[in-house]
């Protein structure tokens, strides 16, 4: 790891100015950070780990200095200068702003919006009324490409780490831009993504908090109509990585083996979703138009 973060320094030091390049070797001290840190919170990090993390960091900071916050109308300067926010002490009004110039740059990634709903928790920059109000403020910049989705990825990852944030939810509005995602963009990844969201890491949490529990009770249940309704083929390595809470800093030590615990997870869901037409000696089949139930020949 250390040779390779000091070969991109060589290239940095030849290419100095680039901001492709500079945001390329920040984000890999960034990423290299992240390793160090694990997401915990910060009084489980030891001591070792904290100040690793902060010190790829503070480079990652000098190196995108001269960009920062003036992005040059760049989606990957902007979303890097973002990506930065995670190891600064921010303050709540600048991390706003700086995803909310981040996603008008890239409305249709979902990213940055989910990562703004995360730093906007508590336990990072932000409160929970600040959370909704700029879910809300999202959707509404975002309607013409996601419609209510905007509101739905700013909570996805939020409502996954936090009971409060979950408890506080608009349901309603979050499940209404779960709709409007698959009406806009209906590809298998994404739908792969909301179905094991939905199905493993919402539905196979639950923390004895009522209000909290009985809204992933209800996103759980979604897994059903976009299954049926939608799902063409299968990702396992999207249910894995579900069935992990979308952990970005996750060891896998075998790819194989994660990818066919994601495909164990979503046989699984779908087999109990489909349990009625299994029992009829059905097999299901993942078509063009969606999930089929075949006879057992056919």
């Amino acid at each position: 790891m250390l040779a390779g973060i000091e070969a991109l320094e060589h290239v940095l030091a030849e290419h100095e100015g680039d901001p492709v390049i500079s945001s390329i070797v920040a984000q890999s001290h960034m990423d290299i950070g992240w390793a160090w840190r694990g997401t915990g919170w910060d009084a489980e990090i030891p001591d070792r780990n904290h100040a690793a993390f902060a010190a790829h960091f503070d480079r990652a900071g000098d190196i995108l200095s001269p960009f920062c916050p003036n992005t040059l109308q760049s989606p990957l300067l902007a979303a890097s200068c973002c990506a930065l926010l995670g190891g600064t002490d921010a303050g709540r009004r600048r991390v706003a702003d700086r995803y909310e110039a981040l996603i008008d740059l890239n409305p249709q990634n979902p990213r940055p919006m989910r990562a703004m709903g995360n730093h906007l928790l508590p336990r990072w920059y932000g409160s929970y009324k600040e959370l909704e109000l700029e879910a809300h403020r999202t959707a509404a910049r975002v309607m013409e490409t996601w419609g209510a989705g905007g509101y739905t990825w700013v909570m996805f990852d939020a409502i996954s780490f936090d009971d409060e944030a979950c408890a506080n939810l608009d349901l309603t509005f979050f499940i209404e831009g779960l709709r409007d995602i698959l009406a806009r963009h209906s590809d298998p990844y994404t739908v792969n993504l909301l179905a094991s969201y939905c199905a493993n890491a919402i539905g196979q949490v639950y923390s004895g908090d009522d209000r909290a529990d009985h809204n992933r009770k209800v996103i759980a249940g979604c897994a059903r109509w976009i299954i049926r309704d939608h799902m063409t083929e299968l990702h396992p390595m999207v249910w894995a990585h579900a069935a992990q809470g979308f952990d970005n800093s996750l060891h896998v030590r075998s790819p194989a083996n994660f990818a066919d615990s994601g495909r164990k997870d979503a046989m699984r869901i779908i087999t109990r979703l489909f349990s009625r037409e299994i029992a009829a000696g059905k097999r299901v089949v993942f078509t063009e138009s969606g999930p089929e139930a075949m006879a057992g020949g056919a």
